[in-house]
């Protein structure tokens, strides 16, 4: 496993526990924490999922438009 891997295992596991953490040693509202938590979520999950993604690009842009120009061509050349 490499050391991003057990970063971001490490960070998973530490998360929630700092939140019981805060919960029982604070003695902050459950309500509280989950709310937090969710307008926290939607963020960082977008965040996490932009940077496990960086190196996996099998198709480029190029590629994708290329394949919409000869379907178009085959489609315009069908309604003539």
């Amino acid at each position: 496993m490499n050391k991003r891997h057990w970063t971001l295992m490490l960070l998973c596991c530490l998360v929630p526990l700092a939140a019981l953490a805060a919960i029982f040693l604070f003695q902050v509202q459950v309500s509280t924490a989950l709310l937090f938590a969710l307008i926290l979520f939607c963020p960082l999950s977008h965040l996490l999922m932009m940077s496990l993604s960086e190196g996996d690009h099998r198709h480029t842009i190029g590629n994708r438009h290329g394949e919409m120009s000869s379907m178009n061509i085959k489609l315009d050349k069908k309604q003539e």
